[in-house]
């Protein structure tokens, strides 16, 4: 059985790898190579209170939703607080690095509001970013103007200075996730196909009073991704995200079953799941401009 063992502080980050005690309370930049070969290649998960980007470059091959890719550049990777990450036994990292940073680093910052806005926090390990020697060049540019910051006695400008970088940082993160999209648009259109292919059996069940509403939970489960992944690829491809197409495919049903039924209003509601039919009728007034019972009368 796995032990996740919590790690609250940069301090003890420090003391787990065996490194000295940290320039600075909030942040820290880990060179993996230099970490003892024990620490590196033992199985441990770790849930840490703070967020973390962790680069590595590896031989061998890396798992990407179900599929399995030859990478040998390198992959980026988003953590959160309280996500529990790990390292990968069958990969032979090569070279890598890590910048561990504290939610309170960012408090009263632009970058405090706006972390949220950054779901790649959220995906899980094998929704890696595939980064190109250039884009990881600029990257560590930012990191090491991190690094060169926090070395320095503290002033005023310190946090500021040290909080842009980490949003240049995400910016062009995010910017190069939006790259992969593109470049694996033939991945991301099988993922697209499986996903209409699993709202649309889903829906054509007749079982949706028992099964209820089809959650975005529910389908990143069955295609091994994660919701907020499986929402970005949705967005990037259909301008429309995961939400919004089981909306979609709801009112589609349902404009089905008022006109092909004489079934009332709440008959279809809860044949679709609803457990409240003014929830039902405000969706499909929201997404057709017209109540169930308009709709119905004009067709």
């Amino acid at each position: 059985m796995s032990v996740i063992k919590k790690i609250k502080s940069i301090s003890e980050l420090h003391a787990m790898l065996g490194y000295e005690k940290p320039k600075h309370p909030l942040i820290t930049f880990v060179d993996l190579t230099k970490v003892n070969a024990e620490a590196q290649t033992e199985e441990v998960f770790l849930s840490m209170d703070f967020y973390a980007i962790v680069c590595k470059s590896f031989e061998g091959t890396f798992r990407y939703g179900r599929s399995i890719y030859d990478f040998q550049e390198g992959s980026l990777i988003f953590t959160a607080p309280g996500q529990v990450m790990s390292s990968s036994p069958d990969l032979k990292i090569t070279e890598g690095w890590a910048l561990y940073f504290h939610p309170d680093l960012m408090y009263g910052t632009d970058l405090a509001k706006r972390i949220k806005e950054y779901s790649f926090f959220h995906y899980e390990a094998n929704e890696a970013l595939h980064i190109s020697d250039e884009e990881k060049t600029i990257l560590e540019t930012c990191v090491h103007n991190i690094e060169r910051e926090y070395h320095q006695n503290t002033d005023h400008h310190t946090q500021e200075l040290i909080v842009d970088s980490i949003q240049l940082m995400l910016n062009y993160s995010k910017r190069f996730y939006q790259r992969q999209f593109i470049t694996r648009k033939k991945v991301n259109s099988g993922i697209i196909e499986r996903f209409e292919s699993l709202l649309r059996e889903y829906i054509n069940e007749n079982s949706l009073i028992e099964s209820g509403l089809p959650s975005v939970t529910y389908f990143a489960d069955q295609l091994n991704l994660s919701p907020t992944y499986l929402t970005d690829v949705l967005k990037s491809q259909t301008g429309k995200n995961s939400q919004e197409h089981i909306h979609l495919a709801l009112v589609d049903k349902a404009k089905t079953m008022l006109l092909g039924t004489t079934k009332s209003v709440s008959e279809v509601a809860y044949d679709l799941g609803f457990d409240y039919p003014s929830h039902f009728s405000k969706l499909f007034k929201s997404k057709t401009g017209k109540s169930p019972s308009q709709y119905r009368m004009l067709n």
